[in-house]
């Protein structure tokens, strides 16, 4: 049975630099005495020859399949830009930057 003293929790409340009152650390460690508790009964029940899982039930991939499709053409994608200069999308200089 775990048993956190008021020196112990005084010690986490500094190493996470929270201010606590001397009522605070009599309940932090009472509850911080619990959360153990509860802990510890877990690590009873759980044994070694059952494996750790992240999910209650098996989990299969959503995604769809990669299917390969026709891009558009650069004079497509060039089509709708309200400017293109040799090929590409001519956009305004920004940032002070020499040309």
């Amino acid at each position: 049975m775990p048993n956190i003293s008021r020196a112990e929790v005084a010690h986490l409340a500094k190493l996470a630099h929270l201010a606590v009152t001397d009522d605070e650390l009599d309940v932090f460690a009472g509850q911080l005495d619990q959360i153990l508790d509860s802990v510890a009964k877990v690590q009873e029940v759980a044994g070694g020859d059952i494996p750790p899982t992240s999910h209650a039930v098996p989990l299969t991939n959503v995604f769809r399949d990669d299917v390969v499709r026709p891009g558009l053409t650069q004079q497509q994608a060039l089509q709708g830009a309200p400017a293109a200069e040799e090929g590409r999308f001519r956009v305004p200089r920004i940032l002070g930057e020499e040309q």
